[in-house]
């Protein structure tokens, strides 16, 4: 890993994700630190930032829509009776430094501010790691304080009132092909048969590429899965996906997410078994 504006992450030798931790960005899109690009070890991109269709959707990172009523997402907030808003709410997270960083992973600690507070302190570690030569794994692991002195909340659109809006947490934006990308976990296939559901992994395949998206620890496959493919495509983990999540002072929320990205389109039992293999690693 080299610098520290926009270190890489390496495997087998070849560059796999850059990540951004100073991004100069407007208020409106809740400027954060995100993976991007991040490729497939040959070299296809898998990730998006700043599409066109949503300009606040950041690569690979960590989002919360509503964190005691400030925007973490980017975009419009979704206020309960009156819809998508304009509103001037939006927070950022701010690099504060990298505890350790190396070729093979980093740990790093954020600070979420809204309005010159500081509401969150976030520590993140992430690590890249070889599977095959044509698969490797991204390990991403947030932990979330509430440093403010009060308890505070975390929610989403589907918590203010919007049905099947439950995003927020972990979130991946895709790379946008031609054709929407195939969705499956063991259970479904399709965006109506998994989005909104629990399962153990879930597969996004394009066109010459696999992701394989898997909660590692049993706290996070709890939380259920969010999913887009026909309106764009894009995977995250929902924090607060029925109920808002409380944290008291002090208090720390954590999760962990495993991603498998693959060259080639794989089928089901392709991506149970890469899965199997990252979580064994």
């Amino acid at each position: 890993m080299t610098g520290d504006a926009s270190p890489e992450l390496r495997v087998a030798g070849r560059t796999v994700a850059r990540y951004v931790t100073r991004s100069e960005l407007p208020a409106r899109l809740s400027p954060r630190p995100f993976l991007h690009p991040v490729t497939t070890l040959a070299g296809i991109p898998v990730t998006e930032s700043g599409p066109a269709d949503h300009l606040h959707h950041l690569g690979v990172g960590v989002a919360v829509p509503d964190v005691e009523g400030h925007n973490f997402w980017g975009g419009r907030t979704y206020v309960r009776d009156r819809g998508p808003t304009e509103l001037d709410n939006h927070g950022a997270q701010r690099h504060t430094a990298f505890r350790h960083s190396g070729p093979g992973g980093f740990d790093e600690e954020l600070s979420w501010c809204a309005r010159g507070a500081e509401l969150l302190r976030e520590r993140r570690t992430v690590t890249a790691a070889g599977l095959t030569a044509t698969a490797w794994a991204l390990d991403l692991t947030f932990a979330l304080t509430n440093t403010t002195g009060a308890p505070l909340t975390l929610g989403s659109p589907a918590t203010n009132g919007r049905p099947g809006a439950a995003y927020g947490g972990f979130f991946w934006r895709a790379r946008k092909e031609d054709a929407a990308p195939r969705v499956l976990t063991a259970d479904g296939e399709g965006e109506a048969a998994v989005h909104g559901r629990r399962a153990d992994w879930l597969a996004l395949a394009g066109e010459s590429w696999t992701l394989v998206f898997a909660g590692a620890t049993e706290r996070t496959r709890r939380d259920p899965w969010f999913v887009r493919t026909e309106e764009y495509p894009g995977v995250g983990s929902s924090l607060a996906h029925d109920d808002r999540v409380a944290l008291s002072p002090r208090d720390t929320l954590v999760r962990r997410i495993v991603t498998v990205v693959a060259d080639g389109r794989l089928d089901g039992d392709g991506a149970a078994a890469l899965v199997r293999q990252a979580a064994g690693r």
